[in-house]
């Protein structure tokens, strides 16, 4: 068995003495692990980092056997961000929500190119909102999407201030206001494309996404959500 895809590198996990267990996510195979030989050699780690684009060439006697990639080297999209702790963190958590949340080997490619546009617009100063649309974006892929759009109880479509953690529907003000402590804020910028987030918008976005991919996509998974998730909120608590 054979093929020959783009991915992105999620992650790098040392094998043995010299080789490394890569996962990729890719456009047409779906998350996809494999072996790299000589994945311990300097210039091989610097292919493997995450959020790489790479060219991918995959190889097994057998389509169940894990095999072996080749890989060359397309975009380093994290080499620019090494001096940006921000973006950086935005990185790094993609790749970890993409490894822990994607079925392995089931072909999405709007989510590769979700995470594509992502890794290329954190350079960008309008980053975080697009990280957080990029979670919205995970969720409803994985059949958890949110409707901010209108009302969920009236149908109204102004004054929304908040979101249902049942329904993940928007709910307007007068609505809200006998259940504000049991609702989740709804950030401004997440209905107004011309807006841009504050800080602390983008820690309640965070805190809004985080709670239906905590409760609805990680809730069963061992180890629940990854770490690195985490450490993004924190940057902007």
């Amino acid at each position: 068995m054979e093929w020959s895809d783009t991915g992105i590198v999620l992650s790098a996990k040392k094998h043995g003495e010299t080789s490394a267990i890569v996962t990729l996510l890719t456009k047409h195979h779906g998350r996809h692990a494999g072996l790299v030989r000589g994945g311990s050699r300097k210039r091989i780690q610097g292919i493997l980092q995450p959020g790489n684009l790479v060219d991918a060439r995959w190889r097994a006697r057998l389509i169940e056997h894990l095999g072996a990639f080749s890989l060359d080297l397309v975009t380093s999209y994290g080499t620019p961000l090494l001096l940006s702790p921000g973006p950086l963190a935005a990185l790094t958590s993609a790749c970890a929500l993409s490894e822990a949340a994607l079925p392995e080997r089931q072909p999405n490619q709007p989510i590769f190119d979700g995470l594509n546009f992502l890794l290329q617009s954190l350079i960008e100063e309008y980053w975080p909102k697009i990280y957080v649309k990029w979670e919205l974006g995970l969720l409803s892929e994985l059949g958890f999407g949110l409707d901010f759009s209108k009302c969920g109880a009236t149908g109204q479509k102004s004054d929304l201030k908040y979101v249902s953690p049942k329904s993940g529907r928007a709910v307007s003000e007068s609505v809200a206001e006998p259940y504000k402590d049991r609702l989740l804020p709804l950030p401004p910028f997440l209905i107004d494309s011309d807006a841009a987030p504050k800080t602390p918008e983008m820690l309640q976005a965070l805190i809004l996404t985080g709670y239906f991919l905590e409760n609805h996509v990680f809730a069963q998974r061992p180890g629940g959500m990854p770490n690195a998730r985490q450490r993004l909120t924190d940057i902007f608590s």
